[in-house]
């Protein structure tokens, strides 16, 4: 894969850097990586592969384009609001450059697709912001052999970490399991709008280091940025012989299929997405209805006593497992929660207690609010 007069001319700079040179810019043409989530992390880290000649980049995001995403999803304009993401995203790194190839997945990773669409790349930058779905690409790569570069934001702090195959610890050796949910995503506890564009640059850079076999990257290192102290901190850790998809004895040996669904509708026991136009219509409509329905509000009792939907059973993510038994066998349950984060993670909760009939409100109640009740209080979480 030899350099055109205007890709040495683009990648000029890098190519007076002995470390790299030509044959290490022919290296990151060659490359072929991909990026999860076009959002926070997404957007900076993938500007900036697609600026250093990445030769073929995927960006996988289902998601689309909010007015609250602009604040630091750099990738999207006023204009996108409303499409997809992975889409838009394709075509803004085409236009920076033409040289590379971007592939758009516009789909939600899941288990029963994470190994098909990992496969092809080289390496994985995960800027995700559901735990779930940090555990599952961490899985799949352990799985498939790829290094993963991972990062995490909140509020004012970020963190990093690089997996790599047969030289380090993988994400689930620093953090065993966790518990979606507990840990509120931007959407609930905020983010310095700045922030992500730190730790997607550190991603980045990690990924062409990879690529380019320089320097020593973050294995076995979990960095840590604190923005309001303008600090960097680094803690070590190590491989554990129990983990249980790299340790010695791994019990996760495929990732968890899942039952596709037909063309009749969604396979049973998924749970349905509602918009809040859509919750008020059926809030609103005949008593019957109504009595079939149970609005289950997941938050803590301090937010929902501030302000709640009439009629809703508060039970905190928390305690869900232990007093689904107090939601009616037969109702079409709503969970609903700040800003739809939990309440997708209890539906999940419910689905696999075999529970049928769900739903959530999209967007939560921050979505509520906005779109239909601005008296409505909504509580900060924590």
């Amino acid at each position: 894969m030899s350099l055109s007069d205007s890709e040495r001319e683009r990648y000029s700079r890098h190519l007076l850097l002995p470390e790299i040179g030509a044959a290490g810019q022919e290296k990151l043409k060659r490359a072929r990586v991909l990026v999860i989530g076009a959002g926070g992390l997404g957007s900076p880290s993938s500007l900036y592969l697609a600026a250093a000649g990445i030769g073929t980049l995927g960006i996988l995001d289902h998601d689309h384009v909010d007015l609250s995403n602009l604040q630091r999803q750099l990738l999207f304009t006023t204009a996108d609001v409303g499409a997809g993401k992975a889409l838009i995203a394709q075509a803004r790194l085409r236009a920076l450059n033409p040289d590379i190839t971007v592939i758009a997945h516009e789909l939600e990773l899941r288990g029963g697709n994470a190994l098909e669409i990992l496969r092809p790349y080289d390496l994985v930058l995960d800027g995700s912001d559901r735990l779930a779905t940090r555990y599952l690409v961490n899985d799949a790569c352990v799985l498939l052999g790829k290094p993963l570069v991972s990062a995490a934001i909140h509020r004012f702090e970020g963190q990093a970490m690089t997996y790599v195959p047969g030289r380090g610890p993988c994400y689930r050796c620093l953090f065993p399991q966790s518990a979606e949910g507990l840990v509120p995503n931007c959407a609930e506890a905020g983010v310095l709008g700045v922030l992500p564009g730190v730790l997607g640059a550190l991603q980045a850079t990690e990924a062409i280091k990879l690529v380019l076999g320089l320097g020593e990257a973050l294995v076995g290192r979990l960095l840590t940025y604190d923005a309001l102290a303008m600090q960097w901190r680094e803690f070590r850790f190590a491989r554990r012989e129990d983990c249980a998809v790299c340790g010695t004895q791994p019990t996760i040996l495929d990732l968890p299929q899942e039952p596709a669904a037909d063309s009749s509708g969604p396979a049973p026991g998924r749970a349905a997405r509602l918009k809040p136009q859509q919750l008020r219509t059926l809030l609103e409509g005949p008593g019957p209805a109504i009595a079939a329905m149970a609005i289950v509000d997941v938050r803590e009792p301090r937010e929902f006593s501030a302000g709640h939907l009439p009629g809703a059973l508060n039970i905190s993510l928390a305690d869900l497992s232990e007093r689904l038994g107090e939601i009616p066998a037969h109702a079409f349950v709503v969970f609903v929660c700040r800003s739809g984060n939990r309440s997708r993670a209890a539906c999940e909760l419910a689905a696999r207690a075999g529970r049928a009939g769900l739903a959530d409100l999209e967007g939560g109640m921050l979505a509520w609010a906005a779109m239909i009740d601005p008296a409505m209080t909504v509580a900060p979480f924590g």
